[in-house]
């Protein structure tokens, strides 16, 4: 396991001008619903998928992908809209059939030249994703941006700019893969529910939990990050790695069970606290999404177009995690997943109906994982990419977790800390420190 600085940039981009693309057949017009659950995480997530050559393949990627989009935009027509706010202050989508911004691009660069994206990077990799000149906030972006950017070895990056109020991960891994199948000519593996009326808020509205998940703490400390340039890392977790903090949580507790996933989030939560040397009498916030797909009443339909996730909590001071050992983190994520069923979810969205309210980053870690999601499955007739992932963290606070390369079989954790905190937080993170 080791931490890694990101390298400096190493190409340039020269950029064609953007076109709009609208849907290859007329589309509904009318102003579609968000629900609750899409209102919280309105960021652009930007993602890159990196193509080798293909050869014998002679078509230009970015008419492929283009035309290929036109396509897919029937059944995903609302992302050829344009982001709105309804009387009540709440976002949702015009389905104008503006259409989505594309852009071509080249470099003199091999696609190899980018390295490992598993450690994201804004200065190279955000070259490779367009961004809208002069938009000042989410309702100047189209929800989708997309930038196809062609490299002198034959291969290419496909570049997207997504508004997580459009989909989740999940979601937005079924309109890529979806995407990419009609760029081969095969029918949709899994057609879009685009009914987001599901979700609707209850009338009136039934709140049965604190929801925590939204308060705000006081942030005395000097962990106190808001204002400080971060210095960003990648540590990589291989399977060994992953099976010795497994082991060192249930050797130093009554655990008799974890997944790697709540080990590593206890883990990180705990290193993290040690490091920024927060007052033991400091509360400190974990948040995380959980898929609720399964776990609504009925569950959520296959090819739910929109979010699905919803986040959970864990609370403690720092003292109690400095002090205790790492199971007792472990633990406090555990009881985080557990509180999530129908009747919690449902409670989230109509507390979101009443209060508006958006959860609160003070003292609090959020550790988002894509260690799950298809991104090497997508295959717009070059094969499936040989590297993909995210540009960059969406907020300061966030901790990402990524599959490592296209086995699988690690996880890389990227966060910023100020440099100040990261020599130690380095410390923490490897695995025998755990018992420290």
């Amino acid at each position: 396991m080791g931490a890694e600085a990101t390298p400096p940039s190493k190409f340039s981009v020269v950029l064609q001008e953007p076109i709009m693309v609208t849907p290859a057949e007329p589309t509904e017009n009318h102003v579609y619903f968000l629900s609750n659950l899409d209102q919280n995480i309105a960021v652009i997530v930007e993602t890159v998928y990196l193509f080798k050559a293909c050869e014998g393949k002679d078509d230009n990627p970015g008419d492929v992908i283009r035309e290929a989009l036109r396509k897919v935009l029937v059944y995903y027509y609302p992302l050829a809209g344009r982001i709105g706010i309804s009387p009540e202050g709440k976002l949702n989508v015009h389905c104008t059939g503006d259409g989505v911004v594309f852009v071509e691009a080249t470099t003199d660069a091999r696609v190899e030249d980018i390295g490992d994206i598993t450690k994201p990077d804004a200065d190279t990799l955000g070259q490779l994703v367009y961004h809208v000149p002069g938009a000042k906030n989410i309702l100047e972006t189209p929800p989708v941006v997309v930038q196809v950017t062609r490299f002198k070895c034959g291969g290419f990056v496909l570049g997207l700019g997504m508004n997580h109020c459009m989909f989740d991960g999940i979601a937005a891994m079924d309109f890529v893969n979806a995407w990419a199948e009609v760029a081969r000519g095969v029918p949709l593996s899994v057609p879009p529910c685009l009914d987001r009326t599901i979700l609707k808020a209850r009338s009136p509205p039934k709140i049965d939990f604190p929801h925590i998940e939204f308060a705000e703490i006081e942030d005395p400390s000097e962990a106190n990050v808001l204002n400080e340039n971060l210095a960003y890392r990648s540590f990589c977790f291989g399977p060994e790695d992953l099976e010795r903090l497994k082991r060192a949580v249930l050797e130093s507790s009554h655990i008799s069970k974890c997944t790697t996933f709540e080990a590593l989030c206890g883990f990180v939560w705990r290193s993290r606290v040690l490091a920024t040397g927060m007052k033991p009498e400091q509360k400190t916030k974990l948040l995380f999404a959980v898929d609720g797909r399964a776990k609504f009443e009925p569950p959520l339909p296959k090819g739910y177009m929109g979010n699905g996730i919803v986040l959970t909590y864990a609370l403690a001071t720092a003292g109690e995690l400095m002090e205790k050992p790492l199971s007792h983190a472990v633990s406090l994520v555990q009881g985080a997943i557990s509180l999530i069923d129908d009747k919690y979810m449902r409670s989230a969205i109509d507390y979101y109906e009443v209060t508006h309210a958006r959860p609160s980053l003070a003292a609090t870690l959020v550790i988002t994982t894509w260690s799950r999601l298809s991104f090497y499955t997508t295959d717009f007739g070059w094969g499936e990419p040989f590297h993909s992932g995210p540009v960059t963290l969406p907020e300061r606070e966030v901790a990402l977790f990524l599959s490592h390369m296209k086995e699988r079989k690690s996880i890389n954790v990227l966060l910023g800390l100020p440099p100040r905190f990261m020599g130690r937080f380095e410390h923490y993170m490897q695995v025998d420190a755990c018992k420290d």
